[in-house]
């Protein structure tokens, strides 16, 4: 790989950024300066700096956010602020993008990643990949309305597939879907006379949200839960070749 590629890939500066930095001798490959930065490094096997900084190799990026209320599930958006903008800017120049959407107002677990095949085989709705969220609504909740959510509901021409609700008490409980339309969960309580009146996504298939994160903080996942990420992404694209 191109060491230019390598650091612009790593979000730590752009192409002309790199440069002036190389020229300035900022920029060492297995401890010595490198001035061109158009030559090629081993990024698995040599230790690269730049600008004093140890510059560490990821292949994809993969981000827990607790998002907060106001923003948008995107990565530019014209009228709001969006859940990139909650990182700082070496993430932001390196093409992360959200898994999945969650409404303006909704909270919670969010993944952002640079991985777009795993992303989209996240996202498929022929994997059946569970989201669980948390809920209040306005109105007790009843056991014929709770029969009709988990058996599917009209939500203006469609049929939402089967899912799990778990209540708390009347008003608060857990709902787990496993597709995502726009608006969904706010359109099903709808469907049985009620009001969501709050919404927090608490797992994104085999990922917990991390309760040490306040609102519009992030983290990397672990090692582990990378690998039960790609291990769930896996599995499901084992399912669709079978089908």
């Amino acid at each position: 790989m191109r060491l230019d590629k390598f650091i612009v890939e790593s979000g730590l500066a752009t192409r002309t950024e790199i440069a002036k930095a190389a020229k300035n001798g900022a920029i060492t490959v297995n401890g010595e300066i490198v001035r061109r930065p158009s030559g090629h490094i081993d990024p698995v096997c040599d230790v690269i700096t730049f600008c004093g900084k140890k510059v560490i190799y990821r292949e994809f990026t993969y981000i827990m956010l607790n998002k907060p209320e106001g923003y948008v599930s995107a990565r530019s958006d014209d009228l709001s602020p969006t859940v990139i903008e909650l990182l700082p800017p070496e993430l932001q120049r390196i093409g992360l993008f959200p898994c999945g959407r969650l409404d303006k107002n909704t909270l919670g677990l969010m993944l952002l990643t640079n991985n777009g095949p795993l992303s989209h085989k996240l996202l498929s709705p022929k994997n059946h990949v569970d989201k669980k969220y948390y809920f209040e609504v306005k109105f007790p909740i009843s056991v014929d309305d709770v029969k009709s959510l988990e058996s599917g509901v009209d939500i203006g021409g469609y049929m939402t597939a089967p899912c799990k609700v778990e209540m708390l008490d009347e008003k608060h409980g857990h709902i787990t879907l496993t597709e995502g339309k726009y608006h969904q969960i706010k359109l099903m309580a709808e469907a049985v006379h009620n009001q969501i009146t709050f919404l927090e996504r608490v797992t994104f298939g085999p990922i917990l949200l991390d309760r040490s994160l306040e609102r519009g903080e992030w983290r990397y996942l672990t090692n582990e839960e990378e690998e039960l990420l790609e291990a769930r992404g896996v599995a499901a694209s084992g399912s669709n070749n079978q089908k």
